[in-house]
């Protein structure tokens, strides 16, 4: 007979969670519902960035991913520099006592293996590489569940992307071309598959019933300055994503349309401020999401969404509102040609107000024909990620797997 202690799995998720985007928390969550349905046995906790509102939220508690506080300061003073640097050989071992107390850890979706937008590789990739090295050593299995990868030109940032990669015991990604990019990095992808992002297993709120005059358009922001390769302009690709974008607000208030603004993380309030600095009209308002949830309530209201963030194009799409993406990656146009609409992306980095609104008026005309083309991808989407769950239960957890059936027989 095998006691309570023994049936125990402990489950670690790991990752920029509590940080303040709402893309990276609504992973979690996914998980965290996969977890509780199918492991209920499981003892889960957090090593992240922002551990105080993981708990808060997600009711598990939670270790603070770096031992240095001021981590995503500029470092400019000596003392500052020599505690960064001391900070890092810290890490060394505060990560791998973490995964020494887990037979599991799991890093929800995300783009973990990407690069595009800013990032040093001494941040995360140094991080996510501490712990894919420490679950090899340590024999603890890490597992990258649906997350996206690009192929990263930086050397150190891509040495440390695809390291962390081949040292994970199992790898999914949230589309082809991300596997495709691991593969061009030297990863042995034959044993990995793809599967849509897991915010499409998240419960969807019901969508409003057509008004029959033109109702409200969700405008989804973001901070936007480019990439990691777009540094030296980075200034310029923000006004110009900026001064469209307010163009496009201005000139759907013109037309009587109500504007809804949605941030995707915390640093996107500025750019709220400032379009509703530009535009003033009582069309225009601002949305103050906690969480996905939040941000598909407002989607699910609103006649259209024009979004950046990835994840807001994913809360449309699993709303079944159109949606136009202003893409500044690959994976956007990939997420939309998926889902149907392929052909409504627009360059976040060159924004062109007048082919914006073109683009927006023929993206309404389909508005119904798109609606039935969302609803029939989404259901092909939770039952990819019923597959993805499952094949993540045989990989992970094959005795509580097998604990499970003796207890049903």
């Amino acid at each position: 007979m095998t006691s309570a202690d023994e049936t125990l799995v402990r489950v670690g998720v790991f990752g920029l969670l509590g940080s303040g985007n709402l893309g990276n928390d609504g992973s979690l969550e996914a998980v965290l519902g996969y977890l509780r349905a199918e492991h209920p046995e499981a003892v889960v906790d957090a090593l992240c960035g922002g551990p105080e509102a993981v708990t808060t939220r997600f009711g598990i508690p939670a270790t603070r991913l770096h031992w240095n506080r001021a981590e995503y300061r500029t470092a400019s003073r000596a003392g500052a520099i020599a505690s960064k640097g001391l900070g890092k050989l810290v890490d060394v071992f505060r990560t791998a006592a973490w995964v020494r107390r887990h037979d599991v850890v799991i890093v929800p979706g995300m783009g973990v293996l990407e690069a595009t937008l800013p990032l040093r590789p001494w941040g995360f990739p140094y991080s996510l590489f501490l712990l894919c090295a420490s679950g090899r050593l340590l024999r603890t299995r890490v597992a990258l569940v649906s997350v996206g990868a690009a192929e990263i030109g930086n050397r150190p940032t891509r040495a440390l992307v695809r390291w962390s990669a081949r040292l994970a015991a199992y790898r999914s990604y949230r589309d082809t071309q991300s596997r495709d990019a691991m593969r061009a990095m030297g990863v042995d992808t034959s044993r990995d598959e793809v599967y849509p992002d897991l915010a499409f297993s998240l419960p969807t709120p019901p969508a409003s019933a057509p008004s029959g005059s033109p109702g409200p358009v969700c405008v989804g922001v973001m901070d936007f300055h480019g990439g990691n390769d777009d540094r030296a302009r980075a200034d310029e690709i923000y006004r110009r994503y900026l001064d469209g974008t307010i163009r496009f607000v201005r000139a759907l208030v013109e037309e009587g349309r109500p504007v809804r603004l949605l941030t995707g993380d915390e640093c996107d309030a500025s750019v709220v401020a400032a379009i509703l600095d530009a535009v003033d009209s009582p069309l225009v308002t601002a949305a103050e999401p906690s969480s996905l949830a939040d941000l598909m309530k407002e989607m699910a209201a609103a006649d259209t969404v024009v979004a950046v963030r990835y994840h807001n194009l994913i809360c449309a799409l699993k709303t079944g509102t159109p949606v136009l993406a202003l893409s500044y990656a690959a994976k956007s146009d990939a997420l939309m040609a998926r889902m149907g609409l392929g052909a409504y992306c627009h360059p976040a980095r060159e924004v062109d107000a007048d082919r914006l609104l073109e683009q927006f008026r023929a993206l309404e005309k389909r508005s119904g024909e798109l609606r039935q083309t969302l609803t029939e991808r989404n259901l092909a989407a939770t039952r990819q990620l019923e597959d993805q769950f499952a094949a993540l239960t045989a990989a992970l957890f094959p005795t509580t797997d097998h604990a499970h059936t003796l207890r049903k027989a």
